[in-house]
């Protein structure tokens, strides 16, 4: 699997997640002109943003990419999110990485308050 389609299956394995856990996806992939937000859910108190890295069970940890940089870019494009989306409910950012082994078959890491 080229590093593309990886990204675009772990998308979608993570809003099956997201949805299979009960929560409610309200946008995928949202841009503006900081930046795009993977997946955008909700629950009862939160609306949640979601940044997703797909990888293969033998390459290195993407999570590390998500640097300082690249959280106050997902945070300014939740800022204008907010501003277009208004709600009550408190932002909260997580990072979902799939895996997928030798066989493509996924696993699914969500840590909920990254950062």
């Amino acid at each position: 699997m080229k590093r593309k389609e990886f990204g675009v299956a772990g998308e979608k394995l993570a809003k099956n997640y997201l949805e299979s856990v009960g929560l409610n996806v309200v946008s995928n992939n949202y841009y503006s002109r900081y930046g795009e937000i993977d997946i955008i859910c909700e629950d009862k108190n939160n609306r949640i943003f979601v940044e997703v890295k797909s990888r293969s069970s033998g390459a290195k940890s993407r999570l590390e990419s998500i640097t300082e940089k690249k959280q106050k870019k997902i945070i300014n494009t939740m800022l204008k999110y907010e501003e277009i989306n208004f709600s009550n409910k408190q932002p909260r950012f997580d990072v979902i990485e799939v895996i997928f082994d030798l066989h493509g078959i996924p696993a699914i890491n969500h840590i909920s308050n990254a950062f």
